[in-house]
């Protein structure tokens, strides 16, 4: 737990609460529940003991596997093909498969663009556009247009990278001047959270200020929050793409005949996206993103939410893929030697590319290029690019980027103040509000029944067939727990996955549970049954409610004992940490991470009626109560259940702006068919007990 201020332990959790403290810390006000105890046993003068944490390697080797698992069975169709048919028809699958993955889209609306600005250069001009690729939802672009006298010249649409300025970044002003000093018509978007397009924003005396920081922190706010009502980040950035490409085919100096697309880093994301979505590109040319999922997985690589399509590990896509869905047409891979995106994983992806492009015929046109340098859209890629681009289209044969001059951010500016929120543009937030409302209004009620089978379906849950081995783990001492002895057993919910369950007792035990017909207490962990053991209130009442049950606290897979310490040193809280990093790998795998953990609690059940407990008390806590509450729902041998901090609605999440509750807790596209409230209603025949209910920003509410 990372405590970078000095004076923290001075904070009650109400004073910190009250304060805002958490916020500033970065923390939600659910970490500290568990943060304020850590603070105040310092205060005390108690010896803190770390949380055990015995398996912290688990969850990284578990999804190693099942990536690797989905890209063997990729290989393995790739590998039969042997014909020019075979090619076609796998191209025709992935294009398919691509449209189930980011699909359905929205219906093209009228993109009221408008030219607020320009100005005029040597030999090229730029204006300063804006458009809107859904109603109400304002696009910036700059439109370099080349003086050329040619009545029609080649297009190109620029994505950008994660640049806090966007299109003005220098990187990317480079590219598309270059390109327009070739030749080229060039228009550049800025990606929403960058640049003119800061989505979370307040004015201090006329000035903006974002109040989340721009790039991948506002791209995982408003992403993560998407998922609720069945929306991907992925998705909307494409489509900003294909309306960038409506409004340039708009234009009279574009051919259309010749019609490109390039963007590095996220823009390289969105570059791979934009080959697999949209047919009208005639060449592509990717930078520092193309490798394999499996390399970024086994890496430990985070991407955020635009670069982590749902479902596309579970349709068999991987990143060449993209490309493929546009063979044979020209595409280069512009990658980097000494970049953080795998130049391995780059060349099996030119490889495949490579085999699939002769097949069709033309295996000339698919080439790798790898940089000497670091990340980034440099010089000697852009090169690449032009070059790839005047074989393609003839327009030009320069080699080298020509003498460049860069504009001052303001020049580049298609909004007042460098904001489209000063001209009233609609958020992702606005729009994750508004089909809340509607999806919740066009809910039908679900009898007991309907709710159960919606809520295993949603949560993507497999048969459950037999009992689940176990590990006996050697006991420990001196946890400073409620009773004086206890076991901890490593329950196996599936292949690579054990439930951490630590049993209490008042005897010492070193074998398996004893057969036991009384009624068993399960409480599943916030953060860390260990910690909470020792610290947290409800363990106590339950002891005391329950004197003759037999009591059990476990972590399911990712907390506590099996938290996970990879992506970075102590970024489990962080926003693009290792929590978030397998929440959202398991959307890409089809399989929510919520629903696993559901899982394990459910194994569990069966688990402890194997030693004969028939009737199970369920409580959960704060990020433990979710799984908690839908195992309760499905599991018939529990009976009664008692929830700690647990989220009010999703529905709140989804109309709340600065929401505090992790990936992991949601569950995609959820809202379509239920609620929570649904879930706690149907728990009330099974006497739900509710204590401090938590909100969408994680407070008392």
């Amino acid at each position: 737990m990372n405590t970078t201020s000095s004076n923290r332990s001075t904070l009650t959790r109400r004073q910190a609460l009250r304060s805002g403290a958490f916020a500033t810390l970065g923390l939600s006000a659910l970490d500290w529940l568990t943060v304020s105890d850590v603070f105040a046993a310092a205060a005390s003068g108690k010896t803190e003991l770390e949380p055990l944490n015995r398996f912290p390697r688990m969850v990284q080797e578990y999804f190693v596997q099942r990536v690797r698992k989905a890209e063997a069975a990729a290989n393995k169709v790739r590998a039969q093909l042997k014909t020019k048919t075979d090619a076609e028809a796998y191209v025709k699958s992935v294009q398919e498969r691509i449209d189930r993955c980011f699909g359905p889209w929205p219906e093209k609306t009228p993109l009221n663009a408008r030219i607020t600005g320009g100005v005029e250069r040597d030999s090229y001009r730029i204006e300063n556009v804006i458009f809107e690729s859904r109603p109400g939802f304002l696009v910036t672009g700059n439109l370099y247009l080349p003086k050329t006298g040619r009545k029609k010249s080649p297009g190109v649409i620029g994505v950008c990278g994660h640049s806090t300025n966007g299109k003005a970044e220098t990187a990317y002003q480079s590219f598309s001047q270059g390109l327009a000093r070739m030749g080229y018509v060039v228009f550049i978007i800025d990606p929403i959270g960058q640049g003119e397009r800061s989505q979370y924003l307040e004015f201090h005396d006329g000035k903006p200020k974002d109040t989340i920081r721009v790039g991948t922190r506002q791209h995982l706010h408003g992403g993560n929050q998407q998922f609720l009502v069945g929306e991907s980040l992925a998705s909307w950035r494409a489509w900003d793409g294909i309306r960038a490409l409506d409004y340039l085919l708009t234009r009279p100096e574009v051919d259309p005949e010749h019609i490109g697309v390039t963007g590095n880093s996220g823009g390289g994301t969105m570059t791979t996206w934009l080959c697999g979505v949209e047919r009208r590109w005639t060449m592509g040319a990717p930078s520092c993103f193309v490798t394999t999922f499996r390399r970024n997985m086994e890496n430990e690589l985070p991407a955020d939410t635009e670069q982590c399509p749902p479902r596309v590990l579970e349709l068999g896509l991987d990143h060449s893929d993209f490309i493929a869905a546009m063979a044979p047409k020209p595409v280069i891979l512009l990658a980097k030697e000494k970049d953080y995106f795998d130049a391995r994983g780059a060349e099996e992806a030119f490889a495949r590319l490579k085999r699939l492009y002769t097949l069709l015929g033309k295996p000339d046109n698919i080439r790798l290029f790898i940089g000497p340098s670091y990340h980034g859209y440099s010089q000697e890629n852009r090169e690449a690019m032009y070059q790839w681009f005047n074989r393609a289209t003839g327009v030009s044969d320069a080699q080298k980027e020509p003498e460049l001059t860069l504009e001052k951010d303001p020049t580049l500016y298609c909004a007042p103040k460098g904001q489209v929120a000063t001209l009233k543009s609609k958020t992702v937030f606005d729009f994750t509000r508004e089909k809340s409302e509607r999806l919740k209004a066009a809910r039908n009620p679900l009898s007991e029944k309907q709710l159960r089978s919606a809520v295993a379906e949603a949560l993507g849950l497999k048969p459950r067939k037999d009992v689940p081995d176990y590990r006996i783990l050697r006991p420990l001492g001196g946890r400073g727990y409620p009773k004086k002895y206890f076991n901890t057993y490593a329950v196996a919910s599936e292949p690579g996955i054990h439930t951490l369950v630590h049993r209490l007792s008042d005897e010492r035990h070193y074998s398996r549970p004893p057969k036991n017909a009384n009624p068993a207490v399960l409480y599943i962990s916030h953060h860390s049954a260990d910690q909470e053991l020792r610290e947290e209130p409800l363990v106590r009442e339950l002891l005391k409610t329950h004197p003759d049950a037999a009591f059990f606290a476990c972590d399911v897979r990712g907390i506590g004992e099996s938290r996970p310490d990879t992506t970075s040193a102590n970024s489990f809280l962080s926003p693009y940490g290792s929590d978030y990093f397998y929440a959202v790998h398991s959307l890409m795998l089809g399989s929510p991470y919520l629903g696993q953990k559901t899982f394990d609690v459910l194994r569990v059940i069966d688990w402890l009626a194997s030693f004969g407990h028939r009737q199970i008390h369920l409580a959960g806590r704060g990020w433990g109560s979710l799984p908690a509450a839908f195992a309760a729902l499905l599991a018939p041998r529990v009976k009664s259940v008692t929830l700690k901090n647990a989220l009010s609605s999703y529905s709140d999440i989804a109309r709340t702006e600065h929401y505090n509750w992790p990936l992991s807790s949601l569950l995609p596209n959820a809202l379509a068919n239920f609620d929570l409230p649904d879930v706690y209603a149907a728990l009330q025949d099974k006497e739900l007990r509710q204590i401090d209910v938590w909100n969408g920003s994680g407070a008392p509410g």
